[in-house]
């Protein structure tokens, strides 16, 4: 069956080309000459231009459900102003007066009625959640690897052909990392099975009780205090979990509300925060830490499957931990107050599931396995997120231009050649998601994902800069990466009160998450953060 010219054309469009420079060729009938190859890469798809109304709509339903109360209460100040508006101060006290002697009852029940509405209101709505302060983890700089060290400790090991261990050193540098990343250096250069129990709870213990040290001391709240704690670790998942490791470090309280998510992938960060906010609302006067960590070392492939050896190639040691607070007295010192949360999971669509999996290769060695198609499916879950949370966050005038030429497309799309066309061909109104927010934290996951990303929501250099250098300095550091980057804006006092900061990321399943916070003062530079010692340096020209 013949492709249709404009499907083999709309494939072309999702496809880019770049021209790559391998050297020298060491051997061979080219020995001693420069070879080139042609590398053929997958794009985001303009997911701007291919919007689903459903989407739209969502996103529209629930500013419609919690903008009801600004709906009603400019309407009942219009009747009331109309009301006294006509009456003088004198005489508005009289009439006040005169109803108040001769009605009494009317006026004790009109402020019985204002009374309980003023109290169910109260009462009903949602608990504000702060953020008090969070802590990323600084490992020790005797884990410190550069991309030269990285493949000479590999091929020290024995585990890795020259192939192999040229395909990792062509995927380091065009990574986008630095040479001052962290990583487990008994894993990467051992010649045994490094991967073990053993070394996954030595990493666990360094990283999540690095980082919790420091939160409880830059909030001097007492273990004892959390009511509820959230880790999240993809891969090293043990018995008994990661919260218990925690909870027995700490000695916490018995009554604490613990939950371990695992296998969630890199975005499972929101995902914790978002529990840990159902958590607070059903339990108030109560603090919760978020842990997001990911195991290196326990993830660590050491076979020759290419798809399998990208994740060696980019993570990196790193944990956060953030303490939340939905306690009133908390207000003046929180840093930020939550103000959104959206979640999209494609985990229906067979492509999406299977983008990243954990699976043996054909030796039956474990690993993690990237599809090809890992930028386009996260393109398409990336449309679907910022779809639903653009009528939350955009300015109205955004709102109506994007609303206005979406439904034009879906009113003239599809007619025949016989209506007008003007429509039907426009390109879609892009919000600008700068008016929307002031800083911006993307999942830092690579080089390439940043460059699309910055291509297709029309970002600025100034935008990306967190995402860019928390990617030179950090790697990528899993659902920990959108906290570093949210340290280095503080490192470089960039976040002023009132600021709203978008913190994006994406994972296997495939799942794309938005968080928003409200900045409460302006952030100075904190005493502990893992970018004093090396801020002065960045940005650095990448």
């Amino acid at each position: 069956m013949p492709i249709p010219s404009s499907a083999m054309a709309s494939e072309r469009d999702l496809l880019s080309t770049e021209i790559v420079n391998r050297g020298i060729e060491s051997s061979g009938p080219n020995a001693g000459s420069l070879t080139f190859s042609v590398r053929v890469r997958r794009r985001l798809p303009d997911f701007l231009q291919s919007v689903n109304l459903k989407y739209v709509k969502l996103g529209y339903h629930h500013l419609i459900n919690h903008a009801i109360y600004l709906a009603t209460i400019p309407v009942l100040v219009l009747v009331f102003s109309a009301e006294v508006g006509s009456l003088s101060k004198e005489e508005l006290w009289k009439k006040l007066w005169d109803d108040a002697r001769y009605d009494l009852a009317t006026v004790l029940g009109f402020f019985g009625v204002f009374v309980f509405t003023l109290s169910v209101y109260f009462m009903s709505r949602p608990r504000s959640i702060y953020l008090v302060d969070f802590a990323c983890y600084r490992p020790h700089d005797d884990l410190k690897v550069s991309k030269d060290q990285f493949i000479e400790a590999a091929r020290k090991s024995g585990k890795f052909n020259e192939e192999s261990l040229e395909f990792q050193k062509r995927i380091l540098n065009s990574s986008g990392l630095g040479d001052e990343t962290y990583i487990p250096k008994s894993v990467i250069a051992s010649t045994e099975n490094a991967a073990t129990m053993k070394e996954g709870r030595a990493e666990a213990s360094a990283v999540m009780f690095g980082a919790l040290n420091e939160l409880f001391e830059k909030t001097r709240v007492r273990p004892k205090d959390i009511g509820v704690l959230v880790v999240n670790c993809s891969i090293f998942n043990p018995t008994p979990s990661l919260s218990a490791m925690i909870i027995n470090r700490y000695k916490m309280r018995g009554n604490i509300l613990s939950y371990n998510l695992g296998g969630m992938g890199c975005s499972a960060g929101i995902i914790a925060v978002d529990l840990a906010r159902d958590m607070l609302q059903a339990n108030p006067n109560n603090y919760a830490v978020v842990v997001s960590t990911e195991m290196v070392g326990y993830n660590w492939y050491p076979g020759s499957d290419r798809s399998m050896l990208i994740p060696n190639c980019f993570f990196r040691m790193g944990c956060s931990a953030v303490l939340l607070s939905n306690r009133r007295r908390d207000y003046h010192r929180a840093k930020y107050r939550l103000e959104h949360i959206v979640r999209t999971h494609k985990g229906a669509d067979d492509r999406s599931f299977r983008c990243v999996y954990q699976e043996e290769d054909e030796n039956r060695l474990k690993g993690l396995k990237i599809s090809k198609e890992l930028v386009e499916i996260g393109g398409d879950a990336l449309k679907t997120n910022i779809t639903t949370l653009g009528p939350l966050v955009l300015p109205f005038s955004e709102q109506l231009l994007f609303f206005a030429t979406l439904v034009s497309r879906h009113l003239f799309s599809g007619r025949g050649t016989s209506q007008p066309s003007l429509l039907s061909g426009k390109r879609p109104y892009i919000p600008d998601f700068k008016l929307a927010f002031e800083r911006f934290c993307v999942h830092a996951a690579s080089k390439t994902v940043l460059d699309e990303l910055q291509k297709n929501l029309e970002l600025s250099e100034e935008n990306m800069e967190a995402s860019r250098m928390t990617l030179h300095r950090f790697g990528n550091t899993s659902s920990s990466s959108i906290w570093y980057e949210l340290a280095y804006l503080e490192a470089k006092e960039k976040v002023k009160r009132g600021d709203r900061v978008w913190q994006l990321a994406f994972g296997s399943g495939f799942k794309c998450n938005s968080l928003v916070w409200r900045s409460m003062r302006r952030v100075r530079k904190p005493s502990r953060n893992p970018w004093l010692e090396c801020i002065e340096r960045y940005p650095v020209n990448l």
